[in-house]
């Protein structure tokens, strides 16, 4: 890759190599990225991207290769060094202390002290005001982090980093926890950002949204660099093929359904948050045999409720739930996953997954009692590492030697392939899958999307819990509108309007 030595350069980093043990995960990549731009990073779940964004940042260090920042080289040994260059990085994990509120967690560690070396609120709250208010963030400076949407927490993130000097931010996975709304608002959050001279590097796998904000795009495929290219021109088919190597479907092919009876029904369902307020009010529905509802709606509206409601992680204050006649209300997760409900829940890091445990440990979290995995109260060692390969090469989990690996070593999306295969292998009546590709690239949304669709046609009732609206009504037969814990709608996917279905989902229209 050679750069134009006329164009202003925020980062250059070239030849970079990083192995971990055996394992290469960066092999001669390189990467330029103008002043003042917005330019994404984009490869399949394992490529490379964070691992070189990580490096960029000082949490790894490179092998091999170079890093220049405004065209002088640099040796960031450190996020600390990191941020004296003026690089902020907005991981897709928040790193918030919840009952802090907007104005501490910004200045955190840089705190604005009085003469009695107390924090100065006021001086403090001016300062977050005025930031928020130079580049759009429309923050509530004395606002609580816990009684604020995810979105807003986002911000307080970015907040963060210029609020230390940060002209060069790295956004990880920005638009995964966010609505269509805010990822509208922060995509122009992030153009007044570069209008104003910082420069945005994005990892994401959405293909829209690097339509929609990007000026360049850095493809890695297997944690090598394949291409460069300017957004403007190029369509979703153009980058998915870059990035997988192969043509993707972006549309689920799937045939008619041929729903059957109620595998699982929802009857006057009311449950309570931690905070004793009413989140799910009144709520029935049912999903058939043979069939996908999809539930859209914005974050907040009562789907987490929901969803601990169906696993028995939360107690309802009254109403039904049951399984092929049987009644889970009340009971606990074991149970609802004896009663063969299987959920991919939307937050891996607290309920998917255990991540000191290895990966194929994992895979049998919810039938390590059972055969083959045990046998007269013995694990079988061997049994379960037979199970965790086939798995790992039947999702294309990476490395393809993760099998005893600790889970919490795997990307992102590596994880959310475990979890999946994990959920789908438990052979449920009755699979819940909320955000189910989250932060997967488009080669395994597909894969996923396949997957959904072939438990629906083997008979199994899918309910799909998902903020992505294109997701939401690409996978669905039938869609449900959910607006402050009610539905105010439902229609059947085909020929749905997405005007119609936004509307519904800001609170609007008639159902």
């Amino acid at each position: 890759m050679t750069n134009d030595r006329t164009t202003e350069y925020a980062v250059e980093m070239t030849g970079i190599h990083k192995y971990f043990g055996a394992f290469c995960a960066l092999d001669d990549v390189s990467v330029a990225v103008e002043k003042g731009t917005i330019h994404a990073l984009l490869g399949e779940n394992g490529a490379g991207k964070t691992t070189l964004m990580n490096i960029l940042y000082g949490i790894y260090k490179a092998d091999a290769g170079e890093i220049r920042i405004h065209g002088k080289p640099c040796d960031i040994k450190n996020p600390r060094v990191a941020i004296r260059l003026g690089i902020g990085m907005v991981h897709q994990h928040f790193m918030l202390v919840e009952n802090f509120s907007v104005t501490e967690n910004i200045v955190l560690g840089e705190e604005v002290a009085n003469r009695f070396g107390i924090l100065d609120r006021r001086r403090a709250e001016r300062a977050v005001t005025e930031l928020s208010e130079k580049y759009g963030f429309n923050l509530d400076p004395a606002a609580k982090i816990e009684d604020i949407s995810v979105g807003m927490q986002q911000r307080v993130e970015i907040l963060k980093a210029l609020y230390r000097g940060a002209e060069i931010l790295i956004l990880d996975e920005p638009t995964a926890v966010l609505s269509p709304q805010e990822i509208e608002e922060l995509i122009g959050i992030m153009r007044n950002l570069t209008e104003s001279g910082k420069t945005i590097l994005i990892i994401t796998h959405k293909l829209r949204e690097i339509q929609a904000s990007a000026d360049y795009c850095t493809i890695i495929r297997r944690g090598r660099y394949i291409d460069t290219i300017a957004v403007e021109g190029a369509t979703r088919e153009m980058l998915a093929s870059k990035m997988v190597g192969r043509e993707v479907m972006l549309k689920v092919d799937k045939k008619e359904a041929a729903p059957g009876e109620a595998a699982l029904s929802v009857e006057g369902l009311r449950v309570k948050d931690q905070r004793d307020i009413e989140r799910v009010k009144g709520l029935s529905f049912e999903v058939r045999k043979g069939e996908i509802l999809g539930v859209a709606g914005i974050d907040g509206n009562g789907q987490k409720e929901l969803v601990e409601a169906l696993t028995g992680l939360r107690k309802a204050e009254s109403g039904s739930i049951k399984v092929g006649g049987e009644a889970i209300e009340n009971t606990t997760p074991r149970h609802v996953i004896d009663a063969l409900l299987s959920t991919i829940h939307e937050d891996r890091q607290r309920r998917g997954m255990i991540g000191a445990f290895t990966v194929a440990d994992n895979f049998i979290l919810e039938k390590y009692r059972q055969e083959p995995f045990s046998k007269k109260g013995v694990l079988d060692e061997a049994a379960i590492a037979k199970n965790a390969e086939a798995l790992i090469g039947a999702y294309d989990i990476r490395p393809d030697d993760a099998a005893g690996k600790p889970m919490r070593t795997l990307s992102g999306g590596n994880q959310q392939k475990v979890i999946i295969a994990r959920e789908i292998q438990n052979d449920p009546d009755v699979l819940v899958a909320v955000q189910p590709t989250r932060g997967l690239d488009v080669g395994a949304i597909e894969y996923v999307h396949k997957k959904l669709v072939e438990e629906r046609d083997k008979g199994k009732a899918v309910l799909l819990i998902s903020y992505e609206l294109d997701e939401v009504m690409n996978v669905s037969d039938r869609i449900v509108v959910l607006y402050d814990g009610q539905i105010t709608g439902e229609m059947p996917a085909a020929g749905a309007d997405e005007n119609h279905i936004g509307l519904l989902m800001a609170g609007g229209g008639a159902a």
